[in-house]
Formats: C-alpha cells, structure tokens, sequence
C-alpha cells in the first residue's frame, strides 16, 4: 500500500477580507510528483507557504509524516524533510554558490567541512559544481533557479516544493529542468511543482491538481484534468493557449 508523507484536510488561509485559499484538501503519496497549477492570484504560493509554515492556516490541517504541523515554524519543518524553492529566487548575492547552499546544509551538519562536502554534491547534483565559487550575484537566471533547488536539496529532504523554477527560462533550459525534476524523483524524492507551461506540466507532472480563486477545482491525471472543462475555463480563459 502506498505512503500518504503529505495530507491537507480543509485548509483555509483568510487576509482580512480575501479568502486566499478556501478549503483545500489533498494527499500527497510518497514518490509523487504533483503539478500544482492555475490562474494568477489563485492561492498557489499561499498554499505553499501553508505547508511550509510561512503563514499558518486559518482553519484546516497539515499533515506531514504523520505529524499535525500546522504549528511549527518553517526551519522545523526543514529539519522534518519538507524543502522548497520561492518564486523570487533570494540567494545571499555576496557569497559564493557553495556558501549559499553550505547554509542549508548547515541545518544537518554543524561541522564545516561536512556541510561545504553535502553543499559541493549537491552542487554537482544540479550542474553548478564548476560555478561553485561564483559570486550569486554573478550567476544567471537559470543557474540561480538551480542554485534554489540546490539550497532546498542541502537539507535532504523527503519532499521538496517547487515553486516557478522555469519561468523565465529558454527551452533549452527548461529541459535542463525538467530532467533535474525527473532524476530528483528517481531518487526518491516526492515533487510538489507549481508550475505555469501546461506543456511542461504534461512532460513531467502524472498527477496535476488546480486552483481556482483558492478553491480546489480538480485533482487527477494529468491528461484527464487539463482537459476538462471548468480548468480551461478557470486556467485559460475563453480560448486555449
């Protein structure tokens, strides 16, 4: 029987008056890789800073491993396995690729020289090994979008959420990306994407779930739900794209 490692059972996030994500509930099989998708503005990124623990749901559980955390802060939920990426990539510009990712890895070796050996395979891991000591401020788009997974992967985590890694990226690029999702699986991990290019999310994602105005519209097979009706309606307006 397959392993349930992330359950959500009502989760609700209110802003005063905006009901940002209403009421969602899913499970997340161990192995997994599950494209999140929608409309702008449809509670994406809210969603993932719930189970994260940047914001705390205002009804509703997280459950991760078996453990309610809708309490916990983000860094013990880092410590649990749970890693991920932000939309907005915010490497510390001043420090080298390595020491970017020796920070995560930090959370699991407080010796030196164990967290920069864990930080320079996980370089190697994402293809930055030979930009190890480039300034982050020296690196391009693409390989700060690589230096972001690599700060979540430093934590050895069971599950990583990604948030947007593509965007902005050039085909060759994101192949390059979507093959790193693919091995990262191979490997284990269980992929939460949130991810925009519906031919991407087709090349990679066997599950998809939509949001819509907060709200839950579909969850299934990728090839199923992207073709049902209410997701164009709700995801691509009038005419497909």
């Amino acid at each position: 029987m397959s392993e349930t490692i992330l359950s959500i059972a009502g989760v609700s996030r209110r802003f005063v008056g905006l009901l940002a994500v209403d009421q969602v509930s899913f499970a997340v099989t161990r192995g997994e890789i599950l494209s999140i998708i929608g409309p702008n503005g449809a509670g994406k990124t809210t969603l993932f800073n719930l189970l994260t623990g940047q914001l705390r749901p205002s009804a509703g559980t997280v459950t991760y491993r078996g453990e309610v955390v809708n309490r916990l802060p983000p860094e013990q939920r880092a410590r649990r396995g749970m890693g991920r990426t932000f939309q907005i990539a915010k490497p510390f510009l001043a420090l080298s690729a390595l020491e970017n990712v020796m920070i995560g890895a930090f959370l699991r070796d407080r010796a030196m020289a164990a967290a920069r050996e864990r930080a320079f395979a996980v370089l190697e891991e994402v293809g930055l090994a030979e930009r190890a000591e480039v300034p982050a401020a020296e690196l391009t788009l693409s390989e700060r979008r690589r230096l972001e997974v690599a700060r979540a992967l430093a934590l050895k985590p069971d599950l990583i959420l990604l948030d947007e890694v593509m965007a902005g990226l050039n085909p060759t690029e994101v192949q390059q990306q979507i093959d790193l999702v693919h091995q990262l699986n191979r490997q284990g991990l269980t992929l939460l994407v949130i991810e925009h290019n519906l031919k991407v999310v087709r090349s990679f994602a066997r599950r998809v779930l939509v949001l819509a105005r907060g709200a839950l519209i579909a969850d299934g097979a990728a090839e199923t739900v992207l073709e049902t009706p209410a997701v164009v309606e709700a995801y691509l307006g009038s005419r497909r794209r």
